[in-house]
């Protein structure tokens, strides 16, 4: 084996790793983005350490034979650790301090095993690609073996099953970007378990006086290296699916923060736009606040609740009619400039302008659908002012 599946899963391991490392450093508190950390972190080193070429410079380094071994068990091992834990915190509840608990000192005991049993055994020949099936008999040695391989089968299997059925629970359906990401890690560690139940088997033929060492030397790094590519692809999902969400606000506010232009502008209230695309969306977001902010006390209830009732019977749809009554407010309040509207007796509190993206990006549809000529009709006129 050259080894070029171990490096090129890890490469990929490095990449995603180095993609999520600017968020640990301003949010290091939170137990997931550490969590995610180590899985990306402990999976990488589990490719470097097996790769064979690692595994000699290893040996030849320590002037141990095959101490590449168990040190490659132990970031499985702890790889394994990780992910039970990431997935433990991306699902929450009362019992994350629990299921954090048991992962971390049931796999610390696992390396304990892990040592312990290395050193009592006797692996002085050196193998660099087959050790798990040529030390299979040997005492001690193959306890470690079965060790290893039986706490990251449980790892990943159980890692599984939570991914997957969370990932079709109905409130998860909602978040099709968290959803995507929990079944992508969920196919994945289940690729994954191919390569501990390979070698079982080849370790178990081995018991029974059959060489069958292409198990444990041919498949698993193809099922660990595409299960590797998997799991990466669904940890970073969230964070991508964060991005595209952004930018996609970012594109379908325009039409708003141009209404809000003047004012913007009138009252300095226009930041300049930070050089990262990455904060353009809340860049955005916050300007549109700022300016709403501005005009609040301008908005007309009269013309919010005429537009609202009129474009609810031409539509029928609540949220469109919302929208566009607020559109029509909002660019009316604009135009008004600092000349509030005057209250009429015993009216109620003033109108609270939403703030949060989602009921902003539809009033700005609403925008856009005006500035196309979809005309919305207020009662007493023919038509509503484009806003």
């Amino acid at each position: 084996m050259s080894g070029s599946i171990n490096y090129i899963s890890c490469g990929l391991l490095w990449i995603g790793l180095l993609a999520k490392l600017p968020y640990l450093v301003r949010h290091g508190s939170e137990p997931s983005l550490r969590a995610i950390n180590g899985v990306l972190a402990f999976a990488s080193l589990c490719f470097l350490f097996g790769a064979p070429a690692s595994v000699k410079l290893i040996n030849q380094v320590s002037g141990i034979p095959n101490l590449a071994a168990p040190v490659t068990y132990a970031s499985i091992t702890a790889y394994s650790a990780a992910l039970l834990i990431m997935i433990a915190c991306w699902r929450g509840g009362p019992s994350l301090r629990r299921t954090t608990r048991s992962s971390i000192y049931g796999y610390a005991a696992v390396l304990v095993g892990i040592a312990a049993l290395f050193v009592l055994g006797d692996a002085s020949e050196e193998r660099r690609s087959d050790f798990d099936t040529y030390y299979a008999t040997a005492p001690w040695i193959s306890e470690m073996v079965v060790l290893y391989l039986v706490a990251n089968l449980a790892a990943v299997m159980v890692s599984a099953v939570w991914s997957l059925r969370w990932g079709f629970e109905a409130e998860v359906r909602r978040r099709p970007w968290l959803r995507a990401s929990l079944l992508t890690i969920g196919t994945g560690t289940v690729i994954s378990s191919g390569y501990s139940i390979s070698k079982l088997v080849a370790v178990t033929a081995r018991w029974t006086g059959r060489d069958w060492a292409f198990l444990g030397t041919s498949i698993p790094p193809l099922c660990a290296g595409l299960g590797a590519l998997l799991t990466v692809v669904g940890v970073l999902l969230p964070m991508a699916g964060h991005h595209l969400s952004a930018w996609r606000d970012f594109l379908r506010l325009a039409p708003l923060d141009a209404v809000l232009d003047p004012v913007l502008k009138d009252r300095a209230l226009r930041v300049e736009r930070p050089r990262s695309p990455f904060l353009w969306g809340t860049w955005r977001w916050s300007t549109i606040h700022n300016g709403l902010m501005a005009i609040e006390t301008l908005y007309d209830e009269t013309l919010y609740d005429g537009t609202f009732e009129a474009e609810l019977e031409r539509s029928g749809d609540w949220r469109a009619a919302t929208s566009a009554a607020w559109a029509a407010t909002i660019a009316a309040a604009v135009e008004r400039g600092t000349e509030p509207v005057p209250e009429p007796a015993g009216a109620p509190a003033r109108l609270s302008h939403p703030r949060d993206a989602e009921s902003l990006v539809r009033i700005a549809d609403a925008v856009k659908r005006a500035e196309r000529g979809v005309r919305i009709t207020k009662p007493g006129r023919a038509t509503a002012r484009s806003v």
